[in-house]
């Protein structure tokens, strides 16, 4: 009998694929994790212990960095956030919220602009611009799936986790396909009536990419975040996080406070109005504490 470790890359039918440095061995969970109540994810980190006659089992979750999403993705260190130009239609709003559930994660987000060869000139001129701001405050913002496949692979480090995100329909599993050629994702199409997409990724799902994993998840197109506590939020937008050292208050939530720094940023234009009006509206939803419907 010996134990191995190895990541979690794929759970079908009961059973975990773990990839391990003698390659991938196909695992059940020992019943103590239902004991416990607990349930290995993709993207664990884990111990399993080989038997005699070859027979593998998942004895141990070694801690976690993290765990996000339903279905889950353990130990996730880098989200690539896909946003569509158009169907479904760019939205700021979206896009703050899903920044602001990462942030919240603590995991870093890069922003990748899809479909950009769908939709008129002026019109991705416009989301470029509003993209430029969120450039200037941090984040990397890719336009250009080519400018990703060159990048991506180098930038993810040695045994990283990356997964894709975004709203369903937004082009994840089509650019995990451009990304890893025998990924042979589903890709679906989009539902006109409701400007939304279908989910076609049903399973998590850790592909091979540069040193570590990129993962595609289901994809969602609400994010639930009642459970941000009120008097933090502004600190998962990094702006103000950065700016409200020279409120005057500390502890300021940049509402009618005198002398608050981001008050003054957004008077001065240096603060995009739409990032403010955003973090007023994702208060009101931690204070009602339930999601607006028309984001359901």
């Amino acid at each position: 009998m010996k134990l191995a470790q190895g990541i979690v890359v794929g759970l079908i039918a009961g059973y975990y694929d773990v990839e391990t440095t003698t390659g991938i061995v196909r695992t059940r969970a020992r019943g103590v994790f239902r004991q416990k109540k607990q349930k290995p994810a993709v993207g664990d980190r884990v111990e399993i212990q080989i038997d005699d006659q070859g027979m593998s089992y998942l004895v141990k979750i070694l801690p976690r960095l993290n765990r996000i999403g339903r279905p889950a993705v353990a130990n996730v260190s880098h989200v690539l956030l896909v946003i569509s130009a158009i169907e479904p239609d760019f939205s700021v709003e979206l896009l703050d919220r899903f920044l602001t559930f990462f942030s919240w994660q603590r995991v870093r987000v890069t922003i990748y602009l899809s479909k950009t060869d769908l939709i008129e000139a002026e019109k991705l001129a416009k989301i470029k611009q509003k993209l430029s701001y969120y450039q200037a405050i941090g984040y990397l913002v890719f336009t250009d799936y080519h400018e990703v496949q060159r990048q991506i692979s180098t930038m993810i480090q040695d045994d990283q986790i990356w997964t894709l995100a975004g709203q369903s329909g937004a082009g994840k599993s089509t650019l995990l396909n451009h990304l890893k050629k025998d990924a042979n994702q589903t890709t679906g199409a989009i539902s006109t009536s409701l400007n939304r997409g279908k989910h076609t990724t049903r399973k998590v799902e850790l592909f091979k990419l540069g040193a570590g994993f990129l993962a595609d998840t289901p994809g969602f197109s609400s994010i639930d975040l009642t459970l941000i506590k009120l008097n933090e939020l502004c600190n998962y937008f990094v702006e103000f996080k950065k700016a409200s050292v020279n409120c005057k208050f500390r502890g300021c939530q940049h509402l009618k406070e005198p002398g608050c720094e981001v008050k003054k940023l957004l008077k001065e234009e240096q603060i995009m109005s739409s990032r403010y009006e955003d973090y007023l509206a994702i208060r009101t939803e931690i204070s009602d504490g339930r999601i607006p419907e028309y984001l359901k």
